[in-house]
């Protein structure tokens, strides 16, 4: 294994951006994996990755959009993640660690309230929401992306608008799989690709899918993946279920952008509604985009999350 993955042999620092950040947690102190990109005293974007325990791969999308832009954005794979060290202690797979740990992070990238942008995505998303519910003095700006504020309200979207307009037997086959425990069977990622994933995860053909997307999926943690999300790739029932902070947005008072599609998982018009419940929000829509809006959606995605950086 090169030295790039191997976490015994890493130095602190490594050529091209790349740093090893230590997090201390009370199972003892870890390393995990950043890469900086561009320089902007005044502008400086973390972004978190969706899971929990996805990586930071398929943001890498953002590369071809951000430097241009001038914007220095930083990549990281949170604790337990492929690049970051990865210990079997499941007691770490709590959201409160995680904050935790962005929050270490933050320190140690040297990120102030005059630059730091916090981004979440999806999973990230929440961490961002409790971030900046225990942090926000710190913060210079947030963006919300593809996430709703309630997982409740997650799952009544999944059972009421998503799993009707599936196709009747491969939803009874796919739940009947979930039912008897068998998600690791191939025909299981199969059904949900033909008949979830390329409709609401990445609108693409599956042989379509870019490198960056198959190589983070192929790396999720299943060990944080489901105590956290659930076995179920159709709605939230980990410890994550009863996650919901609708009643809390307006305690954050930081320029919120908000990004929702029309194709994604995640309720559009509950996004919208996220943005005015926020003191200094905004939302910003991809009407050709899913999930993953920043891959299939990609040119209107990044203009709205450009312009909100700039904005601020």
């Amino acid at each position: 294994m090169s030295d790039y993955l191997d976490s015994s042999r890493r130095p602190d620092r490594i050529a091209g951006g790349v740093r090893m950040v230590p997090v201390t947690t009370p199972l003892g102190e870890f390393r995990v994996w950043t890469r900086r990109f561009g320089n902007n005293p005044r502008l400086k974007v973390l972004f978190l990755h969706g899971g929990p325990g996805a990586t930071h791969e398929y943001l890498e999308s953002c590369d071809s959009y951000l430097p241009a832009a001038g914007v220095e954005y930083y990549l990281y794979d949170q604790l337990g993640s492929f690049f970051s060290d990865q210990p079997d202690e499941p007691s770490l797979w709590e959201i409160d660690r995680f904050v935790d740990e962005v929050e270490q992070v933050r320190v140690g990238l040297g990120l102030t309230p005059d630059d730091f942008v916090l981004y979440g995505q999806s999973w990230g998303g929440v961490l961002a929401i409790e971030y900046a519910l225990a942090h926000q003095q710190h913060l210079k700006g947030l963006v919300i992306s593809n996430m709703m504020a309630s997982i409740p309200a997650y799952n009544r979207y999944a059972e009421e608008v998503l799993m009707p307009r599936m196709d009747p037997g491969a939803l009874a086959e796919i739940k009947r799989l979930e039912a008897t425990g068998q998600t690791e069977d191939p025909s299981y990622d199969a059904l949900l690709m033909e008949h979830h994933y390329v409709h609401h995860v990445c609108r693409m053909p599956a042989e379509e899918w870019p490198d960056p997307v198959l190589r983070g999926f192929a790396h999720i943690n299943k060990a944080i993946y489901v105590p956290l999300q659930g076995p179920s790739e159709l709605g939230a029932s980990g410890k994550l279920e009863h996650w919901d902070r609708t009643a809390d947005l307006h305690d954050i008072e930081v320029p919120t952008l908000v990004m929702g599609a029309e194709h994604d998982t995640m309720d559009p018009a509950h996004l919208r509604w996220m943005a005015e419940q926020l003191p200094r929000g905004r939302y910003h829509h991809s009407p050709n985009g899913s999930h993953l809006a920043l891959v299939d959606d990609a040119d209107t995605y990044f203009a709205g999350l450009v312009d909100f950086l700039h904005s601020l």
